[in-house]
């Protein structure tokens, strides 16, 4: 068997290297992802590495908005594209912060990523190859788009990783020269990318040669299961499972020496009675295969019920802790023929204060939508809408929130709320009856400039105030909305990178 040794090479210089054009690939050629970036690298850091190779228009770290923390990737824009390829080619897997950075071209269209396309599959690596030694070994069957070894929380490799290249016909002659290759000693199996409901699918459609088999009496023996399996082909082993007593499970296995002949037994067995039992035959499955299975069923069954349901399934909240099944079918009853009436509850059989009500028709539905919205039950107003599944929740408060626009506030320097000396820090209330600092608000916000005890009109420019705006009747730092001044965060401009990119 050929054997591949993999040995690190240093990048090669090419300078008129430029983008890759091929069709079905789209990004932008002057826009470069950096990943694997150490929590630690700033925007300087990164300009001041690709600036070494050429003029850099933007930088840009990607960072959690809530905290700040790096998310250990971002992007680097240039003017020409010649510049963004000689980088690439330069700086791929260069340190930075004892950290070897990954950089790829920056694809816009999360469907190319999403899609596999081009994209192939590694595993059992040796654990001494990294992203470089991965790249290096695959780059002589086309262009790599994307080069990714998967690593667990301490940095080492799991064994295995993801090349994508930027046409189908370099992915499969990646596939057919380097499957069942050595390298380093190890063979390799190279395949297409599968996204998981792929994988799964695709291992429900395989071959099987073991059966499982329940349903059955007591007094059935595993040779009753020879017998009677042994009539669709050669069979290797037949077990009824039983416990510690040696009483039967009604439960077993039968294994046949080929596959086809297992599946004509599944066929034929399954659902026949044996004396009096109706037997379940079918393919013997991992656990994670059942539940995966069972799962699906019942996601079914549920998307068929609400189907049936919609536009006569109603939500109810707001519910006094007095209000059971009948009390709420009470409530509803007037307004059409209720089909079911659930109010929902915790373990311990306490009311969550919501509930649902299903009528017949979707005249009803709305008839009752209109007339209890808002009604005043148990001195509690009533929330009433129509109930919608997870997943069209999701969509509409998406669609809400796509609409809303952050207050326009004119940008002014400095950008970050800033506080003199001996003023409360970020975090810190006002205690009652304790004047704030006066504030000076910059030109252009449409206020006149205020006199401050101590400072000269025309002096030297005052440090930019920032004080929390507390409403009047409302608790400092209490759970209610902020003060009209506060304006929505903007939703960041990174995007997202998927695990094996």
């Amino acid at each position: 068997m050929a054997q591949i040794e993999v040995q690190r090479q240093p990048a090669i210089s090419v300078p008129n290297a430029v983008a890759p054009q091929t069709g079905g690939v789209q990004f932008i050629p002057t826009s470069l992802y950096v990943g694997d970036l150490d929590v630690t690298v700033t925007d300087e850091q990164l300009f001041q590495l690709f600036g070494q190779v050429a003029r850099v228009a933007s930088v840009r770290i990607c960072r959690d908005l809530a905290t700040g923390r790096s998310l250990g990737y971002g992007y680097v824009n240039y003017s020409n594209p010649r510049d963004a390829a000689r980088a690439l080619d330069l700086l791929n897997f260069t340190p930075l912060n004892n950290k070897p950075i990954r950089i790829m071209y920056s694809q816009r269209d999360p469907s190319l990523r999403k899609s596999g396309t081009a994209n192939i599959f590694i595993k059992n690596l040796d654990k001494s190859i990294d992203h470089k030694a991965l790249h290096d070994t695959f780059s002589a069957f086309g262009n790599i788009l994307s080069c990714k070894i998967s690593t667990d929380g301490f940095g080492q490799s799991k064994g295995y990783g993801f090349v994508q290249f930027d046409s189908e016909e370099s992915a499969q002659n990646a596939i057919d020269k380097l499957n069942g290759m050595l390298i380093n000693d190890k063979q390799v199996y190279v395949g297409h990318f599968l996204r998981k409901q792929e994988r799964e699918t695709t291992s429900s459609k395989t071959k099987f040669n073991n059966v499982y088999v329940k349903n059955l009496s007591e007094s059935t023996t595993d040779e009753d299961l020879k017998t009677i399996f042994g009539e669709y082909g050669e069979i290797t082993s037949a077990v009824i499972m039983r416990d510690a007593d040696g009483k039967s499970k009604c439960f077993g296995f039968v294994n046949f020496e080929i596959a086809d002949d297992a599946a004509k037994a599944v066929e034929a067995l399954n659902g026949k009675k044996f004396e009096e039992k109706e037997w379940y035959v079918g393919k013997a499955q991992k656990k994670s295969e059942r539940e995966h299975e069972l799962k699906s069923r019942f996601e079914q069954t549920v998307k068929e019920a609400a189907d049936k349901l919609k536009g006569m399934n109603l939500y109810v909240k707001n519910l006094d802790d007095s209000i059971d099944d009948e009390k709420l079918k009470e409530l509803f009853s007037e307004y059409g023929k209720i089909i079911s009436c659930k109010v929902m509850r915790d373990p311990s059989g306490v009311s969550k204060g919501s509930g649902f009500v299903a009528f017949s028709t979707p005249e009803e539905a709305s008839r009752a939508l209109a007339e209890m919205n808002h009604k005043l039950v148990v001195s509690k107003p009533l929330y009433v809408a129509l109930a919608q599944k997870q997943e069209e929740r999701r969509a509409s408060l998406q669609a809400q929130f796509s609409q809303m626009r952050p207050l326009a506030i004119p940008s002014v320097a400095p950008r970050m709320p800033m506080y003199p000396s001996g003023a409360p820090g970020l975090g810190q209330q006002f205690l009652y009856g304790q004047a704030p600092p006066a504030i000076i608000p910059q030109a252009g916000f449409g206020y006149q400039q205020q006199l401050v005890p101590g400072v000269r009109p025309g002096g030297p420019p005052v440090p930019n105030f920032f004080v929390p705006m507390v409403q009047q009747g409302q608790r400092p730092g209490g759970r209610r909305g902020a003060g009209p001044f506060q304006q929505a965060q903007q939703p960041g401009t990174c995007q997202s990178i998927p695990t094996w990119l």
